[in-house]
């Protein structure tokens, strides 16, 4: 032990990994201050130095309110609306939660989230509902381990049986609700299904965003989205370019402002401007559907004496769906024509091709062309059967027995290229 005393207290002094370690024990009797010079080289073997008292773990309602819900505030609040709306809406109902609440953010582990997932559902809330909520926890412990309050990030399972948004409109679907759409609802929907948007993403756009002089018929500027892969720009189709430019023409030709302006905090739609008209619309579009169905049901009845006239079917109503499901059913209609997952992940402004290959399902003649493209020769099958190369070297034709025949060469000559391709075929 190396102890020293200095006026009326000792010090101790001792080298441990190349570094000189000198403190006062601020004790003036020597047996003391062996012990705390112990305590100290202890403290140094077990990699403690410095942790003296071990910093508190807070809540999880405690570090939402001081800063997690801060931190998704000033992060998404004016960039990404949606997404702040989103972390708001899933922590309401982990803090409502007493028993999450309340527990330190170390000792939140799988089985606490199941606990919570199992009052949630007591509730009779969806598995989507709950998942979302989770998806929150998740967030927030990470970002705990993150910012070093915890060191390890426990795991957070995820409820079977979620429900995912996988509506494609057909194109009658499309033509039908377009008939019964307002004119605003209108213009938002082929912008939505023309150029795959997410529908916060087209609610943004400005004329800034607007150039008519790129590319075939225009394109517009994403300048803000729910990732950083989302600042893109889409070349706009002829509907959606008349539907541009007419709004244009109407509004005097602007130079900047919004695209859909409307009487909003933002100043331009949003979820709830347009829910009203979206429910509206399919009310409309489904009772012309009863109407017309009632109407050749008495024609049917009236021609059911002339069995040369096939019945008319009854039209289906349309199932309500949301208008994110334009964005669906344009990437949907992308990937059949043939559109690979990399175009259409940056088209989307999707950060990972993961969830772009959703979209893309190659069929068996896109797979055999592309590996003709590779192999730089077709594959295919033509109705006239290609001729055998000529066989060279000595070969005898043995054994002939109608169009079967078999070939024989010394045996030790070795086949050329051309000869293994006919013994092959």
């Amino acid at each position: 032990m190396s102890i020293y005393k200095r006026g009326n207290v000792y010090w101790y002094k001792f080298m441990w990994n190349g570094e000189l370690i000198r403190e006062s024990t601020k004790q003036g009797n020597p047996n003391t201050a062996r012990n705390i010079e112990s305590a100290h080289r202890t403290s140094l073997a077990n990699g403690l130095v410095g942790i003296r008292e071990k910093k508190p773990i807070p809540t999880l309602k405690e570090f939402c309110d001081k800063r997690f819900e801060p931190w998704a505030k000033s992060t998404f609040e004016k960039s990404a609306p949606t997404n702040w709306l989103w972390f708001r809406g899933g922590m309401r109902p982990l803090l409502a939660f007493k028993p999450l609440a309340n527990a330190q953010l170390d000792t939140i582990n799988n089985e606490l989230a199941a606990e919570f997932a199992s009052y949630r559902q007591a509730d009779n809330k969806q598995v989507t509902t709950i998942n979302s909520s989770l998806r929150v926890l998740r967030r927030i412990v990470g970002l705990a381990v993150e910012w070093g309050v915890i060191e390890v990030r426990p795991v957070i399972s995820l409820l079977p049986g979620e429900r995912h948004r996988e509506t494609v409109v057909t194109p009658e679907q499309e033509a039908l609700y377009l008939d019964y759409a307002p004119e605003s609802l209108k213009s938002i929907t082929i912008a939505l299904v023309d150029t795959g948007l997410r529908p916060d993403e087209c609610y943004r756009l400005r004329w800034e965003d607007i150039n008519w002089n790129a590319g075939r018929y225009g394109t517009l500027h994403v300048t803000h989205g729910k990732t950083p892969a989302a600042r893109r720009t889409i070349p706009l189709s002829p509907r959606v370019r008349f539907v541009l430019e007419t709004r244009w023409e109407l509004a005097h030709k602007p130079s900047e402002g919004w695209l859909w302006p409307a009487p909003t905090k933002a100043g331009h739609v949003n979820h709830s401007s347009l829910k009203k008209q979206h429910t509206r619309t399919f009310r409309l579009a489904n009772a012309a559907i009863r109407e017309r169905n009632a109407k050749d049901e008495q024609e049917n009845t009236s021609a059911s004496l002339q069995p040369q006239k096939p019945p008319t079917q009854p039209q289906e109503e349309l199932r309500p769906w949301v208008l994110y499901s334009f964005r669906h059913t344009f990437l949907t209609r992308l990937g059949e024509s043939g559109c690979d997952a990399w175009t259409l992940a940056r088209i989307a402004g999707h950060s990972s091709i993961t969830i772009s290959q959703r979209y893309v399902h190659p069929s068996e003649d896109a797979v055999l062309n592309a590996i003709s493209r590779l192999s730089g020769h077709k594959i295919g099958h033509n109705e006239k059967k290609a001729e055998n190369p000529p066989l060279k070297g000595n070969l005898q034709v043995t054994g002939i027995q109608g169009d079967e025949w078999c070939a024989r060469r010394d045996s030790n000559s070795r086949p050329n290229a051309s000869e293994a391709f006919a013994l092959s075929s």
